[in-house]
């Protein structure tokens, strides 16, 4: 959440995750995805900063409690996608090695 002022000088904390959208004409006006609008005293680079950093905060401290460091969503996948495929690629040697030996074995017992 990140601290703003209402016009009338009252403070709010608004989740900037729910801002659709912001515009400066000459005051700020937050359009939320809900359609609710709010105008803000702060000009519209100081709210963005203060997304930046809440969301800069917000990582540092999610690192902070991953002693193993944070994987993105895209890393993730593509680790597990690398996982599954070593795993196939084992499992298909495998098995044609055993295809190998029982092929031995039949050309072996017909000579």
């Amino acid at each position: 959440m990140i601290e703003l002022t209402r016009l009338n000088g009252n403070r709010m904390a608004v989740n900037s995750d729910l801002i659709q959208y912001a515009e400066s004409a000459p005051d700020t006006l937050l359009t939320m995805v809900t359609g609710e609008k709010l105008i803000v005293t702060e000009s519209l680079t100081e709210v963005a900063e203060r997304m930046m950093t809440f969301r800069a905060r917000t990582i540092a401290e999610a690192a902070r409690l991953c002693p193993g460091g944070i994987v993105l969503a895209l890393g993730a996948a593509q680790q597990s996608l690398s996982a599954d495929r070593a795993t196939k690629a084992a499992d298909i040697h495998d098995i044609d090695e055993e295809s190998a030996g029982v092929m031995r074995r039949r050309r072996r017992a017909e000579r």
